[in-house]
């Protein structure tokens, strides 16, 4: 079976200008939730939040020490009589005057009337009494009622994903559910005569297939969720099946393998059949088998994403064009990329020019505090242990041959966010 036409040239698009014609065509999925914050990691914000009250809507002391009945800096000498405690939880509960003090604890409140705090290392103390014996700085050590938000202030904008700590504040806030955007179903279907699942005995020629385990974990760490995979075999009507029905019960239908121009590479053929392929082909390395466009169902169509068969591009190819778009398809307002840092070659590369590469290195920071990239020994794109050991990508433009150590280029830093 012939596969379409190609408009883009031999080379391919190059990467950046494929994400940009991709992006064009996501729109985000239909339908909201309402979730509790502790399955909320990691969803995206739909309604705008504001603060339903001020935080943490009392006067607090910043220090273990005594909140004292004045307004005005203490001067050392001066004395107070003692009368009580403001504990977490247990405050004092009754207006303190001028010439009395009570004992408190780091975010106790303040009582009425209380306007300083003396941290308790400055004083001296009997049963009754209490006496400053050293100078204290200008500050009071007291926490306003307003700190952390006034009441109506905004604490998150609908269409942002949800980290750890914006959690932690909305909790913080009394904010206990959130309506968020429904994840996107992701259909996943590998393809290939020669994959046996691992555990089984492996037939003469066979490979282990391990892409459907690479890329869902993969998606599981960013918060997505793969709904239906399949593993077929590159028989054109099982794969025709496979991807019709991918396309009537998920959202967006990613493939990995049978992309290409061999004879027994489908893919590419059934979704101009079934829909429309955009375009085929990336002027990058690894991953120049990518092919992108949408299948056709009742309900109009989903995106297609046809990834390369060997695992590292697969990878990679996820990670800069099928994420970008999830995060869309999620109601997320603006997709996140990986950060970009300059480093420097912590150890020589051999290359040929050609294609842009995006190569696999070791983040390390050498005694001069300077980032320093070390390439993994082997860059081939079916050997997924040289993604093991890696943090970086490093960006290597298509003209460059060999890198010697100590030059600088851009990297992607792959390291998980963690707040």
């Amino acid at each position: 079976m012939p596969g379409p036409a190609e408009p883009y040239g031999r080379e391919g698009l190059p990467l950046n200008e494929a994400r940009e014609r991709l992006l064009k065509h996501i729109k985000p999925i239909k339908g909201l939730t309402t979730v509790p914050l502790d399955e909320a990691l990691g969803r995206v914000n739909a309604k705008p939040i504001n603060a339903p009250v001020s935080i943490p809507g009392f006067r607090a002391s910043i220090m273990d020490g005594y909140a004292l009945g004045q307004h005005h800096q203490p001067s050392v000498g001066q004395q107070w009589t003692l009368h009580g405690r403001s504990a977490p939880g247990s405050p004092f509960n009754r207006v303190l005057n001028a010439g009395e003090a009570i004992r408190i604890l780091t975010g106790a409140p303040l009582p009425e009337g209380a306007g300083w705090v003396l941290p308790q290392e400055c004083v001296e103390t009997s049963q009754t009494q209490l006496s400053l014996a050293a100078e204290v700085s200008d500050q009071p050590w007291i926490r306003a009622e307003d700190e952390e938000c006034k009441a109506g202030d905004r604490l998150i904008n609908p269409g942002l994903r949800l980290t750890p700590s914006q959690l932690g504040r909305l909790a913080g806030c009394g904010v206990a559910t959130l309506e968020v955007h429904l994840k996107p179903r992701i259909g996943l279907l590998i393809s290939g005569d020669e994959l046996v699942p691992a555990g089984l005995e492996r037939r003469a020629g066979a490979i282990w297939e391990s892409n459907s385990t690479l890329l869902e974990a993969i998606l599981n760490s960013l918060h997505q969720v793969v709904h239906t995979k399949c593993v077929i075999p590159d028989q054109p009507e099982a794969l025709r099946r496979a991807l019709a029905e991918l396309s009537n019960t998920c959202d967006v239908v990613v493939s990995t393998g049978g992309i290409s121009a061999g004879d027994s590479d489908w893919i590419r053929a059934l979704v101009s059949e079934l829909g429309q392929v955009n375009f085929w082909k990336l002027f990058l390395k690894p991953g120049r088998p990518f092919a992108f466009g949408h299948i056709n169902n009742q309900r109009g169509g989903v995106p297609f994403f046809g990834l390369p068969g060997n695992p590292v591009a697969a990878a990679i190819t996820a990670l800069q064009l099928l994420w970008p778009a999830l995060q869309l398809l999620e109601g997320q307002q603006e997709p996140e990329f990986f950060p970009r840092v300059k480093v420097k070659l912590a150890n020589a590369l051999a290359r040929r020019p050609g294609r842009p590469e995006l190569a696999r290195a070791h983040l390390e920071v050498n005694a001069s505090g300077e980032l320093m990239a070390r390439v993994s020994d082997s860059q081939a794109s079916s050997r997924i242990g040289s993604l093991v050991q890696s943090d970086l990508l490093l960006e290597i433009p298509a003209q460059t041959g060999r890198l010697e150590a100590g030059e600088s280029l851009w990297a992607q830093l792959m390291r998980a966010r963690l707040l």
